[in-house]
């Protein structure tokens, strides 16, 4: 998984897999989720993302099984 912010634009992209985008649906006018050939979310995209998101304060736990 990769979390990028970019602040010049105030967008967050998370990319959940590296794999070939098949098609990105538009949930609202600002949030964008890429699915594969299989309708499997790859990544999802946030626009004015410190007001929508928190971004770029953000943490990351991983939690054991």
């Amino acid at each position: 998984m990769k979390v990028r912010y970019f602040e010049e634009t105030d967008t967050l992209h998370i990319e959940f897999r590296d794999v070939p985008v098949a098609e990105s649906r538009d949930l609202d006018g600002n949030t964008v989720v890429d699915v594969d050939d299989a309708g499997s979310i790859c990544a999802i995209t946030v626009e004015h993302a410190s007001t929508r998101a928190g971004a770029p304060q953000f943490s990351f736990e991983q939690v054991a099984a």
